[in-house]
């Protein structure tokens, strides 16, 4: 079993997350495997700093450990309810030998002849269990299903609505711990994680791409094929446009869950050759008209 976290790091439960984050560095530079080749001993305790700083330095896992619903490696820890509490009541003891045996005799003491009620009306829900999924930016944009596993093995399908954020908690009925005394089943509470998509940007359900052209395509115009969360579409780009230019491409953002989508928006980058082109240095010389062009002049005004 993992050694408590707070005491792996040293620091106290109550620590900020800047304490913690300090706690590490201070021992992974005294620890890290780079630093003591060939000892054992600092490469274990470095893993075992690691692996706390991993659990601690993610605030809903430490709220999980505070609460006892993970242990120190992250593992689920199952809710048990013990009688120890109720050892001397009512004559009878509970010895951790005997386990629940004399479970009537105890709760006879406890509630006399009501036990039988007792038993037949006694029913609690299951626990709720929380996971988290990580998800592409296009499976959340989108929509999809996703098949998580299970501690105690089996899998559920999660079904990803579209323009689901990052962050947002899904609730999948029934799919918790089981309830006690035919008490319901918990619930499955599914946090989703989005990862980042390399060139779309998401901005409430409309979406930003960043589109590179080149120069000639600047100067002169074109049509040029586009990639959106909808699929790829031809768009015209202006002759004369520049760097920045935002293009707007009506229903290709984000899908929403009653249907429709937002817009996505091409935001124009000019890309020069990534070589140097001799035609094009011969023309840049000769054009004296760019001379005479300052795209500072607001900035040097301001200044």
């Amino acid at each position: 079993m993992a050694a408590n976290p707070y005491e792996t790091l040293g620091v106290k439960q109550d620590a900020t997350q800047e304490d913690i984050r300090a706690a590490y560095r201070k021992l992974a530079k005294k620890l890290h495997p780079d630093l003591n080749p060939g000892d054992r001993s600092s490469e274990e305790r470095f893993k075992a700093v690691s692996s706390a700083y991993d659990l601690l330095a993610d605030p809903d896992k430490r709220a999980r450990f505070d609460r006892g619903e993970i242990d120190a490696s992250g593992v689920e820890r199952p809710a048990e309810r013990y009688y120890r509490d109720f050892q001397d009541v009512g004559g009878h003891s509970y010895d951790g030998a005997s386990g629940y045996a004399d479970m009537d005799d105890l709760l006879s003491g406890l509630f006399g002849e009501g036990v039988g009620e007792f038993r037949s009306q006694f029913r609690m829900r299951g626990q709720d269990v929380p996971y988290r999924l990580a998800v592409d930016f296009l499976e959340a944009v989108n929509g999809a299903t996703k098949r998580i596993g299970l501690p105690g093995g089996g899998m559920i399908d999660v079904t990803i609505p579209p323009g689901t954020r990052d962050g947002q908690a899904l609730r999948l009925r029934g799919k918790g711990l089981p309830g006690s005394g035919g008490g319901q089943q918990g619930d499955a509470i599914v946090s989703i994680e989005v990862r980042p998509h390399p060139f779309f940007t998401r901005n409430g359900d409309d979406i930003d791409i960043e589109l590179p052209i080149t120069l000639r395509e600047a100067v002169l115009g074109a049509k040029v094929e586009v990639p959106t969360p909808a699929g790829r579409v031809v768009m015209s780009v202006p002759k004369g446009a520049n760097t920045g230019t935002r293009l707007r491409l009506k229903g290709k953002g984000v899908a929403r869950p009653g249907g429709g989508r937002g817009d996505a928006y091409a935001v124009l980058k000019v890309v020069l050759p990534e070589r140097p082109d001799r035609e094009l240095e011969t023309f840049v010389q000769g054009w004296t008209a760019g001379e005479k062009h300052n795209p500072r002049a607001r900035l040097e005004a301001a200044a």
